[in-house]
């Protein structure tokens, strides 16, 4: 079970272990998109790492990455790295999160629509993937300036926090992707691909819908297809909760409205925001690959 204890810095475990919190919004009646993943990286003296990603009209406006810089605590309460800065008002229920950028800057606060989902938990969590960590769907709210233009915000978004120390000698890529409706309901999924293998069928997938009550999805089914250079182009999903499969899937088809790429050294990093539609409802989401280059 998630409790309010999992808000502080996990315990470090392993060789490469990384402990990151992500909040990521998309208003498409403004045509803006935006991140920020905050890491903590243990050690004397603690350090912190922040990478930003902000878009308008299918442009990148703000790209930013802070590299490791010492921090005052290792303390999820609050933390900063560069331009960014995030601060718990309320364990697993309230946060602010906000970047002061040349291109664009941002003060938001998120509000949890409903309780955590385990990612991290069975297979995904043990062997190489090593997965573990919990997604909130949320309620955005605040300002965003692009260019001296403010803007508004009142959207939805997504809280998670991931800790783990995979292993990349064994792992072709990772995938994270968050559906966001507009009737407040969501989707969470985290994929690992082991290396060697060739496509979706043969990911470790952990998935749940978000909600009320966020319920486990016993058979997730995600197709993409990419563009020329290997991004995100389009997505569908097939969900099944339920084992039996009475109920029926849930089908949702998600295409690209923008994006970009880090060059993380030995990995790649595709970050995608995508429209969707699903079961008669529309939304927006984030979609991320991270793979061995």
């Amino acid at each position: 079970m998630i409790g309010p204890q999992h808000e502080s810095p996990r315990p470090a475990e392993g060789e490469g272990f990384g402990d990151a919190v992500t909040y990521a919004f998309g208003d498409p009646a403004s045509s803006l998109y935006g991140s920020v993943r905050l890491g903590l990286i243990p050690g004397t003296p603690p350090r912190a790492t922040s990478i930003t990603l902000l878009f308008h009209a299918g442009e990148v406006v703000e790209v930013s990455s802070s590299g490791a810089v010492e921090a005052a605590a290792l303390d999820w309460t609050r933390v900063e790295a560069g331009d960014a800065s995030a601060e718990i008002v309320e364990p697993l229920r309230a946060w602010t999160v906000a970047h002061d950028g040349d291109g664009g800057s941002f003060e938001l606060r998120f509000d949890a629509l409903g309780p955590p989902a385990e990612i991290g938990a069975g297979e995904i969590s043990e062997g190489a993937a090593a997965i573990n960590g919990y997604e909130q769907l949320c309620r955005v709210r605040g300002t965003v300036n692009v260019g001296g233009r403010p803007f508004k915000l009142d959207c939805l978004g997504q809280r998670g926090h991931q800790w783990g120390a995979p292993d990349w000698q064994q792992i072709e890529l990772s995938r994270t992707l968050g559906v966001w409706l507009d009737d407040e309901r969501g989707v969470a999924l985290a994929a690992v691909r082991p290396r060697g293998a060739d496509g979706h069928e043969d990911e470790v997938v952990s998935a749940f819908v978000l909600d009320a009550e966020p319920a486990a999805i016993d058979d997730p089914r995600l197709s993409t297809t990419l563009d020329g250079s290997g991004r995100q182009l389009r997505a569908g999903l097939e969900l099944w909760v339920d084992e039996e499969g009475e109920q029926g899937p849930l089908r949702g088809a998600g295409e690209a409205v923008c994006g970009t790429t880090f060059d993380l050294g030995e990995l790649r990093l595709d970050c995608a925001f995508f429209t969707w539609r699903m079961e008669g409802s529309r939304g927006v989401g984030r979609y991320d690959v991270l793979r061995r280059r």
